[in-house]
């Protein structure tokens, strides 16, 4: 409500109006793990919910409800003694089964941190078979120029450059190869980004230090790959290389 103090304003839920007061203030949560605002919620009071927004005028149903524990060590304890409760408010007898279910959250953020961790290995390693992929056609590019190039290099040794000279040349255009791949990769990742997000209305962020990162990947592999090439070129007999058609 920006600069207006929300207290004793009159908000409408679907055309009931509700007065706001104060009873505490909650902690900022985030998103859970299922992307849902936590933050985003309005609390009313129990009975008017279910007779004006739900629809339900039946006193005491309840679909779910959400308990905090004090801490993480006492989780297991927690859950027993709700099992237990509701058990024993439901009528249940020891040899019925429960006609409820109780959900550890802790458990559903496990499943969903592994599932996390999995689908980060399977991306990690598709972008490493595209890294390696990338690196051969640079090598193999270099490889070819080193042939096309021999008399080329035979010329510079004879007139006074060192094989470090030819090493360093053709690691540098290894590495403006690849560094050009680089940007047009990280250029067409973010407008495709950009597209998607337009069209789904995905909020979307871009993040400095991953635009830095895959740049220098891009030049770690011209240089790895490169290396071959530039020390094949290095090593050639300016001889040899003179007579090379």
């Amino acid at each position: 409500m920006g600069g207006i103090d929300p207290i004793g304003q009159i908000v409408r839920i679907k055309k009931f109006p509700f007065t706001v007061v104060v009873v505490g203030v909650l902690e900022p949560k985030g998103q859970s793990g299922m992307g849902r605002d936590q933050d985003d919620v309005v609390f009313v009071p129990f009975t008017t919910a279910q007779r004006n927004l739900f629809g339900r005028d039946i006193p005491g149903t309840v679909r779910h409800i959400s308990v905090q524990a004090r801490g993480p060590g006492v989780m297991k304890e927690v859950e027993e003694q709700i099992t237990d409760l509701l058990r024993q408010r439901h009528r249940i007898l020891p040899n019925q089964e429960d006609d409820f279910t109780v959900r550890n959250l802790t458990e559903i953020m496990g499943t969903i941190e592994q599932t996390g961790r999995v689908m980060s290995l399977l991306l990690a390693s598709i972008a490493s078979i595209s890294l390696i992929v990338g690196g051969i056609g640079i090598m193999n590019i270099m490889l070819v120029s080193v042939t096309e190039r021999t008399r080329e290099i035979g010329i510079r040794i004879a007139v006074g450059a060192k094989g470090r000279d030819i090493l360093l040349q053709f690691l540098i255009e290894s590495l403006v190869l690849s560094l050009i791949g680089g940007i047009l990769g990280i250029g067409m990742g973010m407008v495709g980004t950009l597209i998607l997000s337009h069209f789904t209305q995905w909020p979307t962020l871009f993040s400095v230090n991953a635009i830095l990162l895959a740049f220098l990947f891009s030049g770690s592999v011209g240089v790895f790959f490169g290396f071959y090439p530039a020390r094949k070129a290095s090593l050639l007999n300016p001889i040899e290389a003179l007579r090379y058609e």
